[in-house]
């Protein structure tokens, strides 16, 4: 790490001990999102970091930005998530937004004072995000919007969503991108997920009952929806990635700091050979995940983003979370189980990053269809 990053780290080391871990278990358990807590992380910088400091972000790289969500998923992979998605909203507008939409939208997403949702998945489209059937008229001064929207990360919570919907044909050529606020007539929320993890971070259902959506709102141009909502996921794939290794890094070392104090058979449980290559196969496996994500997060810092190293990097990290995290609940035994540690809930939340951001399947295809072009 260089010296911001070492102090970035050292900084939201603090922060979550100090302001997350006191209340994590009682927050999860009652599925209560802080906003102030949020906001403070934005009042320090952490909401906006890789973008623009003249729309109010630090200016920082995609790598600074992986030591940071790393160390906050340590404590809650929810708030990781959150600043995850919220500047991939960011990254967006910035990208693909105008002048006129960059200086409306992106100041108070990168204070952290709102958060931002991305909207691709519905019912009945989820892995195949080009089938998805929500419309998007056009009509005078705009468009209106039909539909609903499953799964969305900060439903509910946010204020600014990208909506991607239908305007033209079938497939991935008809789908347009489009900035909508809560709020907006029309525009309401459905039922509140029920999950197994990530409880402190709300998962709703989105709908859209004639909800018109004013013209300047289109982002781009119709029809460039997809190509939108693609580059915002290889951006994703690197973040949630990011969690992954915080996760489990943090689950290593609930599983070490155990392993020497726990006793059975007049000896510590890190001297008995099985627990040790359990751990060493963790720590081998996180440090490879880490170095995945930290290289798709530098080609992407110098501007040549590579769409098969960020799906490598996602599926690596992800799926290592999920063995390390039930790793972790095994060393521990019967406490693991409970929520007295907080492997419990390290393994709840380790699941769902297998599966959003496109799940581990679609990134082997991402992956394979990559392998298939360079042989041709």
């Amino acid at each position: 790490m260089n010296e911001i990053q070492t102090e970035l780290k050292s900084q939201l080391e603090r922060f979550r001990k100090e302001k997350i871990e006191p209340t994590v278990e009682h927050d999860d358990k009652n599925e209560h999102f802080k906003m102030e807590l949020f906001q403070e992380l934005g009042q320090l910088g952490f909401c906006g970091m890789t973008l623009p400091e003249d729309h109010g972000g630090a200016g920082l790289t995609y790598q600074d930005l992986c030591v940071a969500l790393g160390e906050i998923a340590k404590s809650s992979v929810s708030y990781a998530a959150t600043i995850s998605v919220s500047t991939m909203v960011q990254a967006i507008i910035n990208e693909f937004g105008n002048d006129e939409q960059k200086k409306k939208y992106l100041p108070s997403l990168t204070s952290g004072e709102e958060i931002g949702a991305f909207c691709l998945s519905e019912s009945s489209s989820g892995s195949d995000a080009a089938s998805l059937k929500m419309t998007a008229k056009k009509v005078d001064g705009g468009y209106s919007l039909n539909g609903s929207k499953m799964w969305i990360t900060s439903g509910g919570i946010a204020k600014t969503y990208i909506v991607m919907a239908r305007t033209g044909e079938e497939g991935h050529k008809g789908i347009s991108a489009f900035i909508v606020r809560d709020g907006m007539d029309g525009f309401s929320y459905g039922k509140k997920e029920s999950k197994m993890g990530w409880k402190v971070s709300p998962t709703r259902e989105l709908i859209f009952e004639n909800c018109i959506v004013p013209e300047e709102n289109l982002l781009k141009e119709e029809g460039y929806g997809f190509k939108i909502a693609m580059a915002a996921l290889d951006r994703g794939r690197i973040t949630i990635g990011s969690i992954a290794v915080g996760l489990c890094e943090r689950a290593i070392d609930e599983s070490i700091s155990y392993s020497l104090e726990r006793k059975q058979f007049k000896k510590e449980i890190f001297d008995f050979q099985g627990l040790q290559f359990m751990m060493a196969d963790m720590a081998t496996e996180t440090e490879a995940s880490r170095l995945l994500v930290e290289q798709a997060a530098k080609y992407y810092d110098e501007g040549k983003p590579n769409q098969k190293l960020a799906s490598m990097a996602k599926m690596k990290s992800t799926d290592t979370a999920m063995k390390v995290s039930t790793d972790a609940v095994q060393i521990l035994g019967g406490v693991g189980y409970t929520s007295e540690y907080p492997v419990e809930r390290l393994m709840r939340d380790a699941k769902v990053l297998q599966i959003l951001e496109g799940t581990n399947q679609i990134q082997r295809v991402v992956i394979a269809r990559s392998l298939k072009k360079e042989y041709s």
